[in-house]
């Protein structure tokens, strides 16, 4: 099928998507749970098919490292999508529920309610787990997909909208055409023309990938375009704790997005060059004063630097970092606060690894992405940011224009 059609079948589904219950959101996801339990040899069959090919493309220097280890599937992958699946079904349904009511007046009663946002294209590069873990977000907050995933991991992407499909189809009341999978380069830039149809591009991926994206559509986009975390050393921070958070923030997972990539210190600091030893002994490649603060890495690689103060710390984040995930390692509350409070981050820590940025550890359920804009959704993007609102208004045979000349007045009155 073209990808108009689908953009206009999953734009027609969601009409149904919209209102089905919490119910049958749910047993839906109980359906693919069964399924990934059944089809887990074929996923894994599909994914070494992909790192076959992963591995040529890699040897050909076509990819590198980063998107490589990526792109790996195993049965305890597999089990943490299960999990995840089932902490979703756990979570309160997003939709239709009432966020504040008010009494405009006597008889007129206006509430603001959560509601789908619609037909969302999602582009993903390599992590065949993210197909699973996206659809499912979509259908629990009732939304209706297009998902493309990377060249890398086509064969995996493939048995996995297999699965989502056909446990929709064996949903009772589920519309056909809810979530789909497009292949190819030239479906994205089709689809990146489907704003009649289509009402939000999400990419997850590199710089260059959103970049394109965001240039080449009238669709409004929403995500990230790089993940530049920084941590900052205050003086007075505990010398094993700052190590042994900056060694997970670091090689946890080196290629994800929240790993930080920059750590600013004080010149205070009397450990300074204690932890540039033990970072280099935990097998961390540490560049001092770097000409570009602006890579992302996705490796055991991290910039260090000294500065004056936190005043400075902040600035340097606010100026060379991606508005992702910062943190700062400190005993002093005051430091603290006024980190927190001057990082223009969408997620800002203290004390903690900066990997703790993600929608699953939040308590999301999971993630379609991580947000740095400044609109309905910020950080990452889990069941709440895939909703927006709308206002009903109750009414008892209410006129306009007595209020117009004075003869009555608006109360206002907020009710919850």
């Amino acid at each position: 099928m073209d990808v108009e059609n689908i953009a206009k079948n999953a734009n027609s589904a969601f009409l149904k998507t919209m209102n089905l219950s919490c119910e049958v959101k749910n047993q839906a996801l109980y359906n693919i749970i069964a399924k990934l339990q059944i089809q887990k040899n074929e996923i894994l069959k599909a994914n070494e098919l992909d790192l076959s090919h992963a591995k040529t493309m890699l040897d050909n220097n076509e990819i590198n490292k980063a998107t490589f280890d990526r792109l790996k599937l195993n049965e305890n992958k597999i089990q943490g999508l299960i999990e995840g699946l089932n902490d979703l079904i756990k979570l309160d349904d997003p939709v239709n529920c009432v966020l504040w009511q008010k009494e405009l007046d006597e008889g007129l009663i206006l509430k603001k309610i959560s509601t789908p946002i619609g037909v969302i294209g999602v582009i993903f590069e390599a992590r065949p787990d993210c197909y699973i873990q996206i659809a499912s977000l979509l259908i629990k907050s009732g939304n209706c997909g297009i998902l493309k995933g990377g060249i890398e991991s086509i064969n995996t992407n493939k048995i996995m909208a297999e699965i989502v499909n056909s446990a929709l189809q064996e949903t009772k009341e589920f519309p056909l055409g809810a979530i789909n999978l497009i292949e190819s380069r030239d479906d994205v830039k089709k689809m990146l023309d489907m704003d009649d149809y289509i009402n939000l591009i999400i990419p997850r991926g590199s710089n260059k990938l959103v970049s394109y994206i965001k240039e080449n559509t009238k669709i409004p986009v929403l995500g990230h375009s790089s993940g530049i975390c920084h941590i900052f050393v205050d003086e007075n921070a505990d010398f094993e704790n700052t190590l042994n958070i900056i060694i997970d923030a670091k090689t946890q997972y080196p290629s994800a997005c929240n790993a930080v990539e920059t750590v600013l210190v004080h010149k205070e600091y009397p450990y300074f060059e204690k932890l540039k030893t033990s970072l280099l002994n935990s097998d961390i490649k540490v560049v001092e004063n770097p000409e570009n603060y602006s890579i992302e890495y996705g490796d055991k690689i991290l910039n260090i630097k000294t500065v004056e103060n936190i005043d400075e710390a902040i600035e340097h984040i606010n100026k060379y970092g991606s508005h992702h995930t910062d943190c700062i390692l400190s005993d002093d509350e005051e430091n603290i606060n006024k980190f927190m409070n001057l990082v223009d981050s969408s997620s800002v820590f203290s004390n903690c690894s900066t990997r703790f940025s993600d929608g699953f550890r939040y308590g999301f359920g999971a993630e379609v992405g991580i947000s740095t804009n400044k609109t309905h959704a910020r950080g990452p993007v889990g069941l709440e940011g895939l909703t927006i609102y709308k206002y009903q208004l109750f009414g008892s045979n209410n006129l306009v224009a007595p209020y117009a000349t004075g003869e009555k007045k608006f109360s206002h009155k907020l009710i919850i």
